[in-house]
């Protein structure tokens, strides 16, 4: 039979090795936080500098008459915005009810673990899943282009009939369409890309936001789901960090609410934050019910 001071030392040294994990696990953490975060800002920044580079190309083209006409401020980073939402909205609601539901075995190591696991796997999923949706997108564009520059010349008379429909609903007559007609009759490219925004509501994708799409979509949930993440990393009671992990939740929520809010003009930035954080609460909180529902298989 084994001492007591024996016993005491195992428990010790056994204690012991798992601060030291937990101290790793957590350097690891904040490690690809920051690296996150660092992505993050740079694709905003990217996309910022080329929204303020095409806007001071556009004026140096204007005459001094022009710049003198009035401006209409206009958000132009719907897509980042799109993007950021979708990467955080996920990554705050699904890391949040798998640590939720593992918070009950009482083990904050194990919650930890799991829940990285999950946040990595679904930042490549989530990234790859922006990439392909983006692929997707230019493909189904460049398909339905073939399909109208085949149409403008086999059947152009039909296509000529299509933009009369176009500008029926607006009362125009025949007569005033008939020279924008023949203009783009001159002009295939431009008829076909006239075809493409007004009867098939089609922009031309921009190839070069695949990567920052994908890698916005997967920093955000990487960000997100560490919010959840985070007390089981300081707190090593699992049930007391299950309440602060859903506090935390909850604020990170109504701040990027009102954070979003306010970059997109929103002037009801408030009504707009707690909107975000009733929603994610309820998902989350329908995540959470559906784990716990679920049966506890028994060895």
């Amino acid at each position: 039979m084994s001492s007591p001071t024996t016993t005491t030392a195992a428990t010790t040294s056994n204690s012991s090795g798992t601060d030291h994990e937990l101290v790793a696990i957590g350097a690891i953490v904040g490690s690809i936080f920051a690296a996150g975060v660092l992505v993050l800002l740079t694709v905003w920044t990217v996309s910022t500098l080329q929204s303020y580079r095409q806007k001071q190309l556009k004026l140096r083209q204007s005459s001094v008459e022009e710049l003198n006409i009035h401006e209409e401020p206009h958000f132009t980073g719907a897509d980042v915005v799109r993007d950021i939402v979708v990467g955080l909205s996920d990554g705050l609601t699904v890391p949040f009810a798998l640590t939720a539901g593992l918070s009950s075995l009482g083990d904050s190591r194990f919650v930890v673990i799991a829940g990285m696991a999950e946040i990595v796997a679904g930042c490549i999923s989530m990234g790859l899943g922006g990439y392909l949706a983006g692929r997707s997108e230019i493909e189904h564009y460049y398909a339905e282009e073939a399909r109208e520059w085949e149409e403008v010349h086999t059947v152009p008379e039909q296509e000529e009939e299509e933009i009369f429909e176009i500008f029926e609903p607006y009362g125009i007559e025949r007569e005033d369409i008939q020279p924008l007609v023949r203009r783009l009759k001159e002009r295939p490219e431009i008829w076909v890309e006239f075809m493409m925004k007004y009867e098939l509501n089609l922009d031309k994708p921009d190839s070069s936001r695949l990567w920052i799409s994908a890698l916005t979509i997967g920093a955000s949930y990487f960000m997100g789901g560490i919010v959840p993440l985070f007390p089981y990393l300081v707190i090593s009671n699992a049930n007391i960090a299950f309440y602060v992990s859903i506090g935390g939740t909850l604020v990170a929520l109504f701040i990027f609410g009102y954070v979003k809010a306010g970059i997109m003009g929103v002037e009801q930035k408030m009504k707009s934050a707690f909107e975000m954080m009733i929603v994610g609460a309820a998902a989350s909180g329908a995540a959470f019910g559906i784990a716990k529902a679920m049966p506890t298989p028994t060895a």
